[in-house]
């Protein structure tokens, strides 16, 4: 396994990625019109390109013999009122292909975003997870993380609710 940093050469297999991982884990739950507008919008080659090189946001990759894996992305930005820890970073996507589920790819691109927000001097990290995803709920409380309040995500022209998670950053410095 190799984790790395994302370069603008990834954006079409990272849109790609993306778009089949959140169908794979959402599209059961979710009008199909819904997902496709959100699809069509957040999982876009240009798009992913603009994520990938703007400076507020890390783009991790953890690939197997060449086959992405994994993915993340930390994010800084707005804050929720509810996270009040200091110096707060957005752990935004964190996407595990399911063919990799159950064999330490996920706790290791966990580590890798640990790491990585560690270098960023963030203290605090934080994400939302919907409500209904009680699967990545659990992985997140594994690692630490406690609910600490609510926010909407919109998918189409669908308002989700989605718990706010928040744990703090052992070994960061201030900033």
């Amino acid at each position: 396994m190799r984790v790395r940093k994302a370069t603008s050469g990834d954006a079409a297999d990272l849109a790609a990625f993306g778009r089949r991982a959140f169908h794979t884990t959402f599209a059961s739950e979710n009008n199909p019109d819904d997902l496709e507008q959100y699809l069509d919008t957040a999982y876009t080659e240009d798009r992913q390109r603009a994520e990938i090189l703007d400076p507020a946001i890390e783009t991790l990759l953890i690939e197997q013999d060449g086959t992405l894996a994994a993915f993340a992305q930390i994010r800084e930005g707005p804050v929720p009122a509810c996270i009040t820890g200091p110096d707060p970073i957005e752990l935004w996507r964190f996407y595990v292909d399911h063919s990799w589920h159950g064999r330490g790819v996920s706790a290791a691109l966990m580590g890798a975003v640990e790491d990585t927000v560690r270098s960023r001097g963030a203290r605090t990290l934080w994400l939302g997870v919907w409500e209904r995803n009680a699967r990545a709920q659990a992985f997140y409380r594994k690692h630490g993380f406690t609910v600490a309040g609510a926010q909407i995500f919109v998918v189409g022209s669908d308002p989700q609710r989605d718990f706010v998670m928040v744990k703090p950053v052992p070994g960061a410095t201030r900033r």
